[in-house]
């Protein structure tokens, strides 16, 4: 009889469910305060959601949530950082919101060689002259998506001159500058640019400065900014069509917008009107639980809980192993995600579609549907790494501004 007992609890202990190891710690750095508060909410209910999804498990192994709130500081970006790590004992990142963010970790995080999948923060460098080996982003670099709208502007629309209007900071010059290189490359001219502050209340004093001799506006804002720009510049009677970089025409942002957004386009890495059966799942499941279209920052931690799945799978969901986890996550081959499939280049930086959106009504909503897409973009667009490396990361100066009017 003893014996009998032995075997029993030596084949309890073998067998032994995934369920019975140490719950994968997941620390997630959001912002809960300020002008882009949204977007952390959002970014959260995203992840939430791919965890039930999921059954509160991934690759058979219980997850556990820990929020950093950043408040979009850098130095507490840094200070919640080393909390989750330190305190939480997390194995794998995700966020933060802000490009400015990323940068202010980025040398903790090689020091601790901590995974993160880095999302929806977009600054350019973090996977090219500043690439980190723990770093790995699966929605898009600041200027990723741009490019394919300056060349569907000039290509598809027939644009020949445009003025960029976007915040001051890394996100809103790098994303303009992906437009400016496509646009020009193709035969466009960038004639005006302006730089309004993150906390713009009142945007009168830059619409008033735009040039009427143009055809087309490109708005490179993040979070509500985009929604306040456009408000305001219909209220002033703007005439001239505008195209959104990939968060100013934001679901999240639609219905707030009214019928005078239909028309405009935009560009982004997602739409809740991808025609697929993962999307579609998602965007059900979001709009059962939580009344709401999934835009960019929900579907980029949701992206993200598949890509982690896909890679735990693939190592036997031993997420201890960290440089295992990293291979694993770099080696992403076509990944099957809500925003379609993703792989990963060197730098650790996803390639993927980017799509065309065009504002319609459809079911008593406002949609970003899909008129275009652009398959396999790189961050790197057209241009080989080696030489674009060579240049400067995006700023306001860069690339030069050789078409600028008075």
């Amino acid at each position: 009889m003893r014996r009998l007992a032995l075997v029993i609890v030596l084949s309890t202990l073998v067998a032994a469910p995934a369920w019975a190891q140490e719950p994968v710690r997941v620390g997630v750095l959001t912002i809960r305060s300020g002008p882009i508060a949204s977007c952390g909410r959002q970014m959260e209910d995203g992840l939430q959601f791919a965890l039930k999804e999921r059954g509160g498990a991934i690759a058979g192994r219980k997850v556990e949530v820990y929020f950093g709130d950043s408040a979009g500081q850098p130095a507490q970006t840094r200070t919640k950082t080393l909390e989750l790590v330190e305190r939480n004992r997390v194995h794998v990142l995700t966020g933060p919101v802000a490009a400015f963010e990323v940068y202010a970790i980025s040398d903790y995080i090689r020091q601790a060689e901590m995974p993160i999948i880095i999302s929806p923060a977009a600054a350019d460098d973090i996977t090219q002259r500043k690439a980190n080996p723990w770093f790995v982003r699966a929605t898009s670099s600041s200027a990723q998506s741009s490019y394919a709208m300056g060349d569907y502007a000039a290509k598809e629309l027939g644009y020949k001159r445009a003025i960029m209007i976007a915040d001051d900071l890394a996100y809103g010059h790098e994303l303009n500058a992906g437009f400016q290189r496509a646009f020009e490359d193709a035969g466009g001219k960038v004639v005006q640019k302006l730089w309004p502050p993150l906390v713009s209340p009142d945007y009168g004093t830059y619409i008033a400065q735009l040039k009427q001799n143009v055809d087309v506006i490109f708005i490179g804002f993040a979070g509500s900014n985009g929604f306040k720009f456009f408000k305001q510049y219909k209220e002033y009677g703007g005439k001239t069509p505008i195209l959104g970089g990939m968060t100013a025409i934001d679901e999240s942002l639609l219905q707030q917008m009214g019928d005078d957004a239909i028309g405009v386009i935009s560009t982004c890495w997602y739409s809740a009107q991808i025609d697929t059966p993962t999307n579609k799942k998602f965007v059900e499941g979001m709009n059962r639980d939580y009344k709401v279209d999934p835009g960019f920052y929900a579907a980029a931690t949701y992206t993200n809980g598949a890509v982690l799945e896909a890679a735990l799978t693939r190592i036997g969901a031993k997420i201890e192993d960290k440089t295992a986890l990293m291979a694993a996550l770099r080696a992403s081959d076509k990944v099957d995600t809500a925003r379609g499939p993703v792989s990963f280049d060197k730098y650790g930086n996803v390639i993927g579609n980017v799509y065309i959106r065009k504002v319609a009504r459809k079911e008593g909503r406002l949609v970003n549907s899909v008129i275009q897409t652009y398959p396999n973009v790189s961050q790197f667009w057209t241009y080989k790494p080696e030489e674009f490396l060579k240049n400067p990361v995006y700023s306001r100066d860069w690339p030069p501004a050789k078409n600028l009017e008075s």
